[in-house]
């Protein structure tokens, strides 16, 4: 994986919010998001944010996918796909759920990529989230496209 291009302070909600929605508007089909983190460090708030940045509706429900795996959602011009694969215990499991066919043709928003094992989509950004005491801290990592793509994020 690349090293990180940039490591940003997350405030509160509306801070997460901010930077999923700048990420959110430079994404196309076949774009993944890789999001680590421990539980409560932001990653199904950042996802949340993004998806209902990317759908133009602040008030679009987004459940958490931790029991369903998958949730998807129309985006107009292609599918969002949020997908939380903690409860994953082997990483064939991965393919069933039609992961390979998704990470072509769709925005991907992955929690616990570690799961995905060796099924890793190509060139994805790495979003890596930890829980301060005050605030809480994205970590970006990703290829010279991704650095170019999204620039230097500003919250």
């Amino acid at each position: 994986m690349s090293p990180p291009f940039q490591r940003i302070l997350l405030a509160d909600a509306d801070a997460t919010a901010a930077v999923a929605g700048h990420i959110a508007m430079a994404l196309g089909a076949g774009d993944t998001l890789l999001l680590q983190g421990d539980i409560g460090a932001g990653k199904t708030t950042f996802a949340r944010a993004l998806i209902r940045a990317r759908l133009k509706s602040s008030q679009e429900d987004v459940p958490s996918p931790t029991f369903t795996l998958v949730q998807t959602y129309d985006a107009g011009d292609l599918e969002i796909w949020h997908c939380d694969l903690y409860r994953l215990t082997d990483s064939q499991e991965v393919l069933e759920l039609g992961l390979d066919d998704a990470f072509a043709e769709a925005i991907c928003l992955i929690e616990w990529p570690d799961r995905l094992g060796p099924n890793l989509p190509s060139d994805p950004l790495l979003c890596n989230f930890s829980a301060g005491t005050v605030h809480h801290v994205l970590t970006i990592s990703g290829s010279a496209r991704w650095q170019a793509l999204l620039g230097k994020l500003h919250v």
